[in-house]
């Protein structure tokens, strides 16, 4: 969701090198409801307990009273609006000018002059810009990283962001091997024509719909639940993620071990590792920072 600049994000979206996330996170928002907000809170939640965390209470002196949260790749907004209702003070950055615009209408709706949680259009891999931002209690990189064209060298920034004792809470697609470079020509086709697009989507919803119905129906429940208690997992949409999924570009991915790995030797510890195995999808961390960091050279 990164890169120099807006301009730049333009360019890349005209030559079918990005997948326009902000627009679909526009589309997302405008039927968002209180459940919703509600399920994704919890998840948020959920995931800082792991951390053993607590947002309402931020380290000691000399650190500000009020715990930081730094979003990156905030997308709609859902998540620095759940984290600002925990009593944090947020900062919300997308490289993407519409998930910017999407996450600064969700902060006017819900808290209209917030000082306390910024939207900036800001690049992960723009050093400098991220270094105006300090440090914060809680990193929240979910599902972006893996989008900037430049993974490691954006994890690496979101690494440096979190301050001593704080967390990170990450999610990376999981390497499939050869099954993750056909998904990257599935992503490529997708954002390579308005044909392209109905060709990916007219495959991809039945087959993304049918199995999550079959494998409802394997675990006891009817189609008609499996359907509609989606957004029950993190308030999110099932029609909107699919579009994601078959859209995503830039795409990389990446072996837990080598995620885990990769924090450990720059002080971090893991608090939290969900592998999915082999299967499509995100594996998801939780890191405690335990020391000054360690940069290591990007190779």
């Amino acid at each position: 969701m990164f890169d120099a600049t807006a301009s730049a994000h333009g360019d890349e979206v005209a030559s079918g090198r990005r997948f326009r996330f902000g627009a679909n996170w526009l589309r997302f928002s405008s039927d968002l409801d209180d459940q919703q907000l509600r399920t994704a809170a919890n998840s948020l939640l959920e995931r800082i307990n792991q951390g053993a965390y607590d947002l309402s209470r931020p380290g000691p002196p000399p650190q500000p009273d009020i715990a930081r949260f730094l979003d990156i790749g905030c997308g709609s907004g859902i998540f620095s609006l759940a984290a600002r209702r925990m009593g944090a003070a947020v900062v919300s950055v997308d490289y993407d000018p519409d998930a910017v615009a999407c996450t600064r209408a969700l902060r006017q709706d819900h808290c209209p002059d917030d000082v306390e949680w910024v939207v900036a259009e800001i690049s992960v891999l723009d050093t400098h810009a991220m270094s105006k931002l300090g440090e914060f209690d809680v990193v929240y990189a979910w599902g972006s990283l893996h989008h900037t064209g430049q993974m490691w060298s954006a994890i690496e920034q979101a690494l440096v962001r979190v301050r001593p004792d704080g967390i990170l809470i990450l999610a990376i697609y999981n390497d499939q091997g050869i099954r993750s470079h056909l998904w990257r020509g599935v992503k490529r086709l997708y954002c390579s024509s308005t044909l392209g697009r109905v060709f990916v989507l007219a495959g991809a919803l039945p087959y993304f719909y049918l199995r999550a119905i079959a494998g409802g129906i394997v675990r006891g429940r009817r189609p008609k639940t499996t359907l509609t208690s989606y957004a029950t997992i993190r308030g999110m949409s099932r029609f909107h993620d699919i579009v994601d999924w078959v859209g995503g570009l830039p795409f990389e991915v990446a072996s837990p071990e080598s995620v885990v790995e990769f924090a450990s030797t720059r002080g971090f510890e893991q608090r939290m590792v969900r592998n999915v195995g082999r299967a499509h999808g995100n594996n998801e961390f939780v890191f405690h920072r335990l020391q000054a960091m360690v940069c290591e050279p990007m190779t």
